[in-house]
């Protein structure tokens, strides 16, 4: 017999068997590599923090011959969101299937070439909310992009991978689109500038559109020169004007709506104008009434309120307009489309997207009209020289993957807030404003339709000043409180009922204050004071003063009820329908209470 080995029962000295081993090893190999690819691809992905759907490399157009001067963008690098077309690409608009089912673009959108052609380079494409629609930054498609300063929440959108991509240094600044927020809320969300430029001022060829009357191209950088740069290509402004004065006008309502300090923000705005030469002190406005009176078309949108004063039920309009001119302008875009291919989308995208299919729109021309109205009264109240100072938006970003999604409060104040210029079409800038508990925090100014030269020059010409200010605001330590005696400090608080009673409400809100500087465990002086800021519009303070109320006084009504009514007007539903509860428990009969709390059901359910 022939010795053989053997392996089991196979021959090793058979061909076939080294055949199978060799494809089996090379299996091995292949395998791995693949895995190994799929690593890398993963370390870079998580290396961009998920900023971009596609990576390439557009280079710019040849540099002039000296001596002529350097191409304005010379050396920049940019990255433009999923909305633009690039040339031999298919444009995503945040979803596969839209992906799927359209061809390559044939040519680059208008402005990236504007940009190419000035020396910037663009190195890839970014992730958006799907369709444009949100402005939470999430996307279930391709991946949620990381916010660098807050890695735990959200990075806001729908330009998130714009934001992103600049915030954390991957570009020099990024293209996105703004509809209803989408470049200003990842811009407060990641800390960084963003430019909502006039509506119509910037071509739009080579753009998707969501609704047209309410899109602008906006664009994100981290130095404000960089943004005047880029302003300057895009606007195709002229690089000498006639410098003017400047007066920033505070809306003082808007800030009860939002978590930013207004205090703080006053006091950085106050000191700059008085620093620099050129500004006229701040002038201040309640913004929510000077629309009521000035936006007629209005009225028929607003909800009855017993409690919501009237300026915060206006801009609640105007955001439920800005929404139903939306929905039936990407009707008339999209929706055939929608209806012929049924494209997978996440549910919140769904709604939106099902809202706006299904929507039947009978008066189209009245919100046309509000639009018209907007754009006059913000022209009006601004004048030639008028900034316009809002917080960008009401709360810091929610946290990542949050179940409960976007809260009706949430939206509310949001929204509130952002339809000012998508409603109006001004220009709008966010400029960061350092942190607060913890979150990135900005304000914005808006000057009217077409200065968006003007309002570009005054960023540029106010940034190092705000920011100095910003830190030293941030680390100055409040003004202690005296204690003193109890007869002087019940004598204010009569002073402060008079003052009250004759409606001279600051004059009763400076008594009551300095009654509480004597007597800091008086629950009455909070909760007097707190009627006086609800008077007022102050709706945040009358907040604080009726917790501090509380504190000292459980069974306070007047506070309970005072609180419910500032926080049904902060649009804190939740909240203000268990003050109203409250209050019942102690008296229930409490007529103020039990219809508060019927109609916060209602407004709940």
């Amino acid at each position: 017999m022939s010795k053989q080995l053997s392996l089991g029962k196979i021959s090793v000295s058979n061909p076939k068997v080294w055949v199978v081993i060799g494809v089996t090893v090379a299996g091995i190999v292949i395998l791995a590599e693949t895995r190994r690819r799929r690593l890398r691809a993963r370390k870079v992905e998580r290396e961009d923090l998920g900023a971009f759907i596609e990576r390439f490399e557009l280079l710019p157009f040849p540099q002039p011959l000296p001596p002529a001067a350097r191409h304005l963008l010379s050396g920049l690098t940019f990255a433009v969101k999923d909305i633009f077309d690039v040339k031999d690409c298919v444009t995503g608009f945040g979803n596969p299937d839209w992906k799927r089912t359209h061809e390559a673009a044939g040519k680059t959108a208008v402005v990236v070439t504007a940009l190419l052609k000035n020396g910037a380079t663009c190195v890839g494409k970014t992730v958006m909310d799907e369709f444009a629609f949100g402005i939470t930054g999430e996307n279930v498609h391709y991946g949620t992009p990381t916010n660098p300063r807050m890695p735990s929440h959200i990075p806001g959108g729908s330009s998130s991978g714009s934001a992103v991509a600049v915030a954390a240094g991957f570009v020099d600044f990024a293209l996105g689109t703004d509809t209803i927020g989408c470049v200003r809320t990842p811009a407060s969300f990641c800390g960084i500038l963003g430019c909502r430029p006039s509506h119509g001022v910037v071509a739009t060829i080579g753009v998707l559109p969501n609704s047209q009357s309410l899109d602008t191209i906006g664009w994100f950088a981290r130095d404000p020169s960089i943004l005047h740069r880029v302003g300057h290509i895009l606007l195709q402004l002229n690089q000498v004007e006639p410098r003017r004065t400047r007066c920033f006008i505070i809306a003082d309502d808007l800030f009860q709506l939002s978590k930013v300090p207004k205090q703080k923000s006053i006091q950085v705005i106050t000191r700059v104008t008085e620093n620099l030469s050129g500004y006229q002190p701040p002038r201040h406005v309640n913004f929510g009434q000077y629309v009521a009176a000035n936006v007629p078309s209005l009225r028929g949108f607003r909800e009855e309120s017993m409690t919501l004063q009237d300026g915060i039920s206006t801009l609640k309009a105007l955001s439920s307009v800005m929404f139903l001119l939306q929905r039936y302008e990407f009707k008339t875009n999209h929706g055939e489309w929608v209806k012929a291919v049924k494209p997978r989308l996440a549910s919140d995208v769904a709604d939106h997207v099902n809202a706006a299919v299904d929507a039947t729109h009978e008066n189209v021309k009245t919100l046309y009209k509000v639009r018209t109205e907007m754009r006059a009264a913000l022209r009006s109240l601004l004048k030639d020289d008028g900034i316009l100072v809002v917080p960008t938006v009401a709360d810091p970003p929610m946290k990542l993957n949050s179940k409960k999604g976007l809260s009706a409060e949430f939206h509310d104040r949001a929204f509130a807030l952002l339809s000012i210029a998508s409603m109006s079409g001004c220009c709008q800038v966010t400029i960061p404003f350092g942190k607060h508990d913890g979150c990135p925090i900005s304000v914005s100014f808006l000057a009217f339709h077409g200065a968006d030269k003007f309002l570009l020059d005054t960023v540029l010409d106010t940034y190092s000043s705000l920011q100095e200010q910003v830190s030293l605001v941030s680390h100055s330590s409040p003004v202690p409180d005296t204690n003193g005696h109890m007869d002087a400090s019940e004598l204010l608080k009569e002073k402060g009922n008079a003052a009250f009673k004759g409606r001279q409400w600051n004059k009763a809100v400076s008594y009551y204050s300095e009654a509480i500087k004597l007597s800091e465990i008086n629950a009455t002086y909070y909760c007097n004071r707190a009627a006086a800021y609800l008077e007022l519009g102050c709706f945040r303070e009358a907040e604080e003063d009726c917790s501090k109320a509380i504190s000292l006084d459980k069974k306070n009504v007047k506070a309970y009820l005072r609180r419910g009514t500032a926080r049904e007007s902060l649009v804190l539903y939740k909240d203000a329908l268990q003050d109203f509860k409250h209050a019942l428990v102690l008296e229930p009969q409490n007529k103020v209470a039990n219809q508060a709390e019927k109609r916060l059901r209602k407004m709940i359910s």
